[in-house]
């Protein structure tokens, strides 16, 4: 199929998911969980008729990688409440650090056990399958909640692992994958310690260069459009120079630029201008997202789910014994300490059912060289923890909420 032909058949495809976002809405189910059925059967159809859509998981890693994924970072740092994302900062930073290392482990001891099949899937292939599945997505269920009126700081905590917790899996993604590919190469744990403080901290140096300096640059510009621009430029440069160039985290270094430029236009521009770039970022992640699983679904093969059935099944089991054992089982160490908000059992259940599997998990997971002899398995794991999430974990928010008693209560 021919470049065009694909580009009007993603755009025919993206027409009927808006057309079937009233219905998704109905069912509580997220406008992901649509783009992903549509791309499924329309795919599904095409092949059917004898046509190729032109779409290879090969080219959809890189277009989430080095285009969707900076702007999705840069946008969600852009607007998160810098105040509350600071009082809370503590609290995120555990959740997206120490309790997301202790998810991967868990996650890979138990879909290590279960699998049961030490030649084919080694510890070393569990461990990947725990980093590329622990990075956490709220955004289908969090874009909802100022009209239902939760509370901001359960939304701040949320966006704000996101933001972190996708920098920590990323980079422990790739030192596991580096072991995986270097079997012979004796590498230690204090050699993997400091690789990850030197990618983590690499990347949060970048973002600030790349963030102050284009705050220097913003200061020449006046104009709604131009500020705009500048936040572009910046979400990309930060990205490309830490990770092609640096070798260091790039999600990390567009999560400082993005914080950074969005304290400086929020603060400064409080007209129209600041009210432009928003809108301007609002409709490029609407775009990016819509993409993203338009293209999953696309990409999804009935393959992995007739071969690699049980495989998902004890993935999803995985995540989500080490999900509840990282909130519930850390929550009440966290109220122990004297200079830390509570986290109240609500917080606890929805950070809990809100963990979606996103673009991340996808493009980690496609990112996996295909000369290992896992990376089917470990791929199909992750596009069926996904498909889990959108249309099992995410429509239960609603009813979750509504129990918990938190509709309404905005201002807490």
């Amino acid at each position: 199929m021919q470049i065009s032909q694909t580009i009007m058949m993603l755009a025919g495809m993206l027409i009927l998911a808006l057309m079937l976002r009233p219905v998704a809405e109905r069912h509580n189910l997220p406008f992901a969980a649509a783009l992903v059925l549509t791309g499924f059967l329309g795919s599904e159809a095409l092949l059917a008729f004898g046509l190729d859509t032109g779409v290879r998981h090969q080219s959809f890693h890189d277009l989430i990688f080095y285009v969707f994924l900076p702007l999705l970072v840069f946008e969600a740092a852009f607007k998160i409440n810098a105040l509350m994302l600071r009082n809370n900062l503590f609290v995120i930073l555990l959740l997206s650090i120490p309790v997301l290392l202790l998810s991967t482990t868990i996650t890979a001891v138990l879909v290590y056990f279960g699998i049961g099949h030490p030649e084919g899937f080694p510890w070393i292939a569990a461990f990947l399958t725990g980093a590329v599945l622990s990075s956490t997505d709220a955004s289908p269920i969090t874009v909802r909640f100022p009209k239902l009126g939760v509370p901001r700081r359960l939304r701040v905590l949320m966006e704000g692992e996101d933001l972190f917790n996708d920098a920590t899996a990323i980079v422990t993604f790739s030192i596991f994958l580096y072991i995986a590919q270097h079997p012979m190469e004796e590498i230690t744990f204090g050699d993997a310690l400091l690789a990850f403080l030197v990618v983590f901290f690499g990347g949060i140096f970048v973002g600030l260069l790349v963030g102050l300096g284009f705050l220097l640059v913003s200061r020449l510009f006046d104009d709604s459009i131009q500020q705009a621009l500048v936040t572009l430029i910046s979400a990309y440069t930060a990205f490309l120079l830490a990770d092609e160039v640096l070798q260091v985290s790039g999600v990390m270094a567009v999560l400082v630029t993005g914080l950074i430029m969005g304290r400086v236009i929020h603060n400064d521009f409080q007209d129209e201008r600041g009210s432009f770039v928003d809108t301007f970022w609002g409709f490029n992640v609407y775009v990016a997202e819509a993409l993203v699983f338009l293209l999953m679904g696309v990409t999804v093969s009935l393959n992995m789910f007739e071969e690699r059935w049980l495989a998902i099944l004890i993935g999803i089991a995985a995540i989500l014994i080490a999900r509840a054992v990282g909130i519930f089982g850390t929550s009440p160490l966290i109220n122990l300490l004297p200079w830390v908000q509570r986290l109240p059992k609500s917080f606890q259940q929805l950070l809990f059912l809100g963990s979606l599997r996103g673009a991340v998990v996808l493009a980690l997971s496609l990112s996996l060289p295909v000369d290992l002899p896992y990376w089917w398995t470990i791929q199909s794991i992750a596009f069926g923890v996904v498909i889990f999430s959108l249309f099992v974990q995410a429509p239960l928010i609603g009813p979750a909420l509504r129990r918990s008693s938190l509709v309404g209560k905005e201002n807490n």
